[in-house]
Parts: structure tokens; C-alpha cells; sequence
């Protein structure tokens, strides 16, 4: 991949230190392909999937076109879910962090229309919304598209799949035909180049196709933590695997500084590596990770390009790459030269759904691993010295060692057992102590309270009828979308959905029961209108 920083791009200075606090080095594929032609003005396709970077690759184009002293609509992003545009609208929040006067909003169905009003009324330059709240704005005239510039069509094919075709046509009609027209699609089906031939003119389309890369020889394993104890947790399968050489990497310059002063500071041998180091410590740091000096080395992606070293037995994903390609870059540092190689990586929160788009990518399985506890830890450091005791009785003349031992022992009060419980303290400390482990019960409290509430959720469910089913040619993803979409509810609270030739039964949380009857009244799945009721049950 060809390398890009964000500074070489002619982008505002205010952008390039909010993209480096977000701790992006350097632009994707995507990006750095995207945002010049994006700039230039002229309208475009970006055809990249999800896991690529392209918010960023039309946020901050966006960014750098719009006039803070305005109050008036400027752009607008139209998104398929509420999650999307809750998302998309954070992201452009943090790239406009230094930016004084822009204000953005997301709005979409689900939460109070009155509140989005009154946001409205205070003047905003960009709207992140979906394409049912859009248009009840518009017929409500609370928003007016006279002034816009630039209309986004994110997860355009996604869009058209949940049956928004006639809102998105009705929204770009209503938009002035001076405008710039972006449109992002993970494919390009018909439907979408129908799009983009009415309402594009000469669009130039951007293509990032990811390789279909494989990740053989490494066993690949993921923790649930919280953020408070990933130096915790990190330190722990150091200990529990005790690799040769290790390789970590951070998202950000600043996490990296931090996380190597963690680690010397518990008395480990790490170092750092990221791009503001000048090139004679970038070399005075990689030759202690290849002579075996420095046992740990923490990086940044763009730090780590070039490094070749064929003995690093574990790569650990502190924080989870921005791209998925990134991930098999990072974890084939290990497993070379038909040797085997671990992989750990620590999730937070909502992040295990981006990881299942890394699975995917990968074509992989990543196991979920249970956090060690101080017990495995101590046991673990045994067994490691007992294996070490075994190699040299195997490799070593012991004859010696043996005379000076019972030596010692026909002169003093001591047996055997004593004497090698006595090296076997002197080498391990107080490990092998009993400690209170308050990570490991702090993390059976959260996973138990998460099993109840999951537990709850379940129990409290509602049966849905929909009068479309397989003839309309219709897939449970189309169903998902569109309620999801509509209501505002999570995609992953949806339960189970059983279709059938002419109908379809949808189990969804109670709580949201009433709320997607409401939303779901004048809505198209795939051009079919939709009705939905509550299920009779015997």
C-alpha cells in the first residue's frame, strides 16, 4: 500500500491535528484516493466497503468546503440506520473538534422530532439523517435545501436494499442542481448507477477492492476488557505466554509513549516506535528488538512498515486497527517462516461487531478468551521454570551440581524438597502467594450482570406480523434494515425472524414494540408496502 499523510493532502491544519488526536498517521486506500478528488469539486462514486476508512474519506472533504460564518444548511449526509448516522455524525464531530462554528446534527427516526426542531432552529451547516426523517422535515418545512452544496449518499446500495429509493430521488429533486453529489456504495448494482446517471454529472468513480488476504500459521484469540485494565490484562499474557519477542501495537503516538513507560515501569523491556521518532533512534530501536535487548516493541501502524523479524512469537492489538487490512498486516508479523505465532486483541465494548467484519474479511475464526487469572499467571510462571529445569537436565552435565547438593544436604537439617521449594522461590518471588484478584472478580461481576441483562432482554419479547414474505423476493437483512432503520431500535436487539411465501413473523423487543408500529406505518421494503401488527397468540 502506498503510503499518504494527511498533511500532504492540502488539508486545514485544524483537520490534521484532529485527525492526529483521533490517531490516524496516515490515510487509507480509500482516503487518500477519495478526499483530492472530493476537493476538486466534481461529483464522485467511492465504492469501498465498510471497514475502510470512508467516512473520514467524504468527512473531511466536507469539512473543508463548509463556511462557519453561515448558519445555513450546507451539506447533507443521508445514512440507511440510526446507528450509521449516530456514528457518521461522532466521527465528523471529532474531525471538526478544532474547527470554530461548525455545528453538526444527526436526525432520524426514533427520537423526539420536536428536539430536532429546536436544533434546527439554531442553525446547522451539516445533517446526518436518514431518508424517512429527512423528508418529514422537509414536509414540515423545519428543513430548507436552498442553500446546500454537497449531498453524501452513504451505503448508498444498503439504502436502496431497505427500500429508500423513492425518499432518496424525492431529496436529491428537492436540492439545488449546483450541488456536489457523493454517493458511497459497497457494490454497484443497477439500481445505483441508475442513481448516479440521473443525478451526477460525470461522476468519477473511486475504487478500493480489499485483496483477499489469509492469516495461516496463527492462533488468534480476543478479550472482552474495559479500557482501565487493558495495561492489566496486557501484562498478565506476557507473563501467561512469556513469547521470545512481542509486538504491540496502538492507533496513536501518544498511547504508544504511554503504554512503554507502563511496561518499564512493571520492570518489562519494551521500547517504542512511532513516526516522531527521528530515524537514528528508529534504527537504535529496531536493532535491540532484533538483537533480543528489547523483549517488547509498541508501534504504530506507519511505524511498523518494514519491520522484519522472524522470531516475534505474539502480536497484540491493544487497540483495534482502523482498517481491517491493517489487522492482517499487523498479526502477520508473527507465524513466519512456518513457525506458529499467537495474536491477541482487546475489544471494547461495541467494538466486537467491528471485529465480526474482520472475521469476515479474514475469512478466520477469533476465539473469545476468558482474562487470566493471578492463578493461571502464577502457575503458568511454574510451569515455565519447570520446562526450563527439564532442558537442562536433558542438555547439561549435572555431575557437579549433584556433589555439591548432597554435600550441603548430609551437613545441614534440610531435605531435598526444601531445597528445591527454596530455588523455586527464589526464582518466581511471591507469585506463588495467594493474592486477591479484584480484575478477575470486578470481570465475572460485568459478564454475569451482562448474561442477566441479555437474559432480560430475551425474556421480554413481542411477536411482529409483516404481510411480505419470500415472494416479494425479500431477505431477513431486508426486514432487519428496514426496522431497525425506521425505529431507531438496534439492529442486534431484533430476535429471531421467521419469513414465510406471503408473510413474516419478526420477534423484537417489548420496549420498542409500539415505536416501530408508529414508524413502520408508510414504509416500503425493497418498493413493497409494508404492514405491520402485533401477532395474535393463542
Amino acid at each position: 500500500m502506498e503510503i499518504m499523510r494527511f498533511e500532504e493532502m492540502e488539508i486545514y491544519p485544524e483537520i490534521v491535528r484532529a485527525v492526529e488526536d483521533m490517531g490516524f498517521e496516515e490515510a487509507t486506500p480509500i482516503q487518500a484516493q477519495a478526499i483530492p478528488v472530493m476537493m476538486s469539486g466534481v461529483d464522485m462514486i467511492g465504492q469501498a466497503q465498510t471497514g475502510t476508512g470512508k467516512t473520514a474519506a467524504f468527512g473531511i472533504p466536507l469539512l473543508q468546503k463548509v463556511d462557519p460564518e453561515s448558519r445555513r444548511l450546507q451539506a447533507i449526509i443521508l445514512c440507511p440506520t440510526r446507528e450509521l448516522a449516530i456514528q457518521v455524525a461522532e466521527e465528523l464531530r471529532n474531525l471538526a473538534k478544532y474547527m470554530q462554528g461548525v455545528k453538526i446534527l444527526p436526525i432520524y427516526g426514533g427520537q423526539d422530532i420536536g428536539k430536532q426542531i429546536r436544533s434546527l432552529k439554531g442553525g446547522v451547516q451539516i445533517i446526518i439523517g436518514t431518508p424517512g426523517r429527512v423528508m418529514d422535515h422537509m414536509r414540515r418545512h423545519t428543513i430548507r435545501l436552498g442553500d446546500l452544496h454537497t449531498v453524501v449518499l452513504d451505503e448508498a446500495d444498503e439504502m436502496l436494499n431497505m427500500g429508500f429509493r423513492e425518499d432518496i430521488e424525492t431529496i436529491l429533486k428537492d436540492t439545488p442542481e449546483e450541488r456536489q453529489t457523493v454517493l458511497f456504495s459497497a457494490t454497484m448494482p443497477q439500481a445505483i448507477m441508475e442513481i448516479a446517471e440521473t443525478y451526477q454529472r460525470k461522476a468519477v468513480h473511486v475504487k478500493v477492492v480489499k485483496k483477499e488476504l489469509t492469516v495461516p500459521n496463527i492462533e488468534q484469540y480476543y478479550y472482552e476488557v474495559r479500557p482501565k485494565n487493558k495495561d492489566e490484562v496486557l501484562c498478565r499474557l506476557l507473563d501467561l505466554y512469556s513469547p521470545k519477542l512481542s509486538l504491540i501495537f496502538c492507533n496513536t503516538k501518544k498511547k504508544v509513549d504511554e503504554l512503554v513507560l507502563e511496561l518499564q515501569n512493571r520492570g518489562y523491556f519494551a521500547e517504542g516506535l512511532h513516526g516522531d521518532l527521528k530515524q537514528m533512534q528508529r534504527d537504535r530501536v529496531m536493532q535491540g528488538f532484533r538483537d533480543g535487548n528489547t523483549d517488547i516493541l509498541v508501534a504504530t501502524d506507519v511505524a511498523a512498515r518494514g519491520i522484519d523479524v522472524d522470531d516475534v512469537e505474539a502480536v497484540f492489538n491493544y487497540d483495534l486497527p482502523q482498517d481491517d487490512e491493517y489487522y492482517v498486516h499487523r498479526i502477520g508479523r508473527t507465524g513466519r517462516a512456518g513457525r506458529t505465532g499467537k495474536s491477541f486483541t482487546f475489544i471494547v465494548g461495541r467494538e466486537v461487531y467491528k471485529l465480526k467484519d474482520i472475521q469476515r474479511y479474514c475469512k478466520t475464526k477469533i476465539k473469545a478468551q476468558p482474562i487470566p487469572s493471578l492463578d493461571d499467571v502464577a502457575n503458568m510462571k511454574v510451569e515455565h521454570v519447570f520446562r526450563k529445569l527439564e532442558r537442562t537436565i536433558e542438555e547439561k552435565d549435572l555431575a557437579s551440581s549433584i556433589r555439591a547438593i548432597e554435600a550441603y544436604l548430609n551437613r545441614s537439617d534440610y531435605t531435598a524438597m526444601d531445597l528445591a521449594a527454596a530455588f523455586l522461590k527464589a526464582e518466581l518471588g511471591d507469585s506463588l502467594e495467594e493474592q486477591k484478584d479484584e480484575l478477575s472478580q470486578e470481570q465475572y461481576s460485568w459478564e454475569a450482570e451482562r448474561r442477566e441483562k441479555g437474559r432480560k432482554r430475551r425474556g421480554e419479547m413481542v411477536r411482529l406480523f409483516l404481510n411480505v414474505g419470500k415472494k416479494q423476493k425479500l431477505k431477513p437483512g431486508d426486514i432487519l434494515g428496514a426496522i431497525a432503520g425506521e425505529s431507531g431500535m438496534p439492529g442486534r436487539a431484533v430476535g429471531s425472524i421467521n419469513m414465510f411465501d406471503k408473510y413474516s413473523f419478526v420477534d423484537v423487543p417489548q420496549k420498542y414494540y409500539k415505536q416501530i408500529l408508529k414508524s413502520m406505518k408508510h414504509t416500503k421494503i425493497k418498493g413493497n408496502r409494508v404492514s405491520v401488527e402485533k401477532a395474535e397468540t393463542k
